[in-house]
């Protein structure tokens, strides 16, 4: 082997290492979203009879642990009901208190049977989908489940106007269409509930 060649092949080698030194995390963060997943987290907010379908109960639970009252959110909970369409009447309804729009704090007014967010003006019905204000989407919700004779929230996810779960996403995000594609969830999130 000549010099030349050896300085050829080195080159080579390189530049071969230079490129997968930038080209490896690119392509390891392009497909963490798909290889990871978080792990789910559920906890008990009451019992069955602590809830009816009439009326919203809040309830606070931890969603992210370790990071002390910061972790702490507040969920909406009510029994489901066979008079509205698509609803388990032996399921519950769990609803994030977070506005679509900018997150701020929304409300239950049971006199009007509506969420209130005070921040812009959005307005939800009593199934969480928007009616009027700035807002794009219907609230989020939260994955319920019965163990033990307790309700259990689990994680947070997104819906679509036709209250459809789709994968979970920031406020203010589009969820559906091409967007899902166009921008992927990120590595710690869960799939939408069945």
């Amino acid at each position: 082997m000549t010099r030349r060649k050896a300085f050829v092949v080195g080159s080579a080698a390189l530049g071969g290492l230079a490129g997968a030194a930038v080209v490896l995390p690119v392509v390891g963060f392009a497909i963490a979203p798909v290889l990871t997943r978080g792990e789910e987290r559920w906890e008990a907010v009451g019992t069955e009879d602590d809830f009816d379908r009439e009326t919203y109960r809040t309830v606070v639970f931890t969603e992210t642990p370790g990071i002390g009252e910061a972790g702490k959110t507040t969920a909406y909970v009510r029994r489901g009901s066979a008079e509205i369409e698509g609803e388990d009447p032996n399921g519950y309804v769990a609803i994030s208190t977070r506005c679509a729009h900018l997150g701020c704090p929304v409300r239950f007014v049971q006199a009007a049977g509506n969420f209130i967010c005070p921040c812009h003006g959005g307005v939800y019905d009593f199934i969480g989908e928007r009616i009027g204000g700035p807002p794009v989407r219907p609230l989020d919700r939260f994955q319920t489940r019965i163990r033990n004779g307790f309700v259990e929230l689990g994680p947070r996810y997104s819906v679509t106007n036709q209250l459809k779960p789709v994968r979970p996403r920031d406020p203010g995000e589009f969820t559906g269409g091409i967007w899902e594609y166009l921008y992927p969830p990120r590595p710690t999130v869960f799939p939408p509930p069945n």
